[in-house]
């Protein structure tokens, strides 16, 4: 059972960062505005990758779960 509550705490932890992500997401002006984000805008068609984005938040989750998998 220990293992069961191992988890179950890890996806607590992974919630409330979902959650505070989306209540905060608004109130970062630069988070989805980096310089790497590619966005095309053309007449009749728009494209938006935050490639730079995408980048800053895998490393932030890759440490994230690092830290909490050298814990074990």
């Amino acid at each position: 059972m220990g293992e069961v509550g191992k988890v179950l705490i890890v996806v607590g932890v992974v919630l409330v960062g979902v959650g505070l992500v989306l209540v905060l997401g608004g109130k970062v002006p630069w988070l989805g505005r980096l310089p790497g984000d590619v966005a095309i805008e053309r007449k009749h068609f728009s494209l938006y990758f935050p490639v730079a984005t995408c980048v800053l938040v895998s490393a932030v989750i890759t440490l994230i779960l690092w830290l909490l998998g050298r814990h074990r």
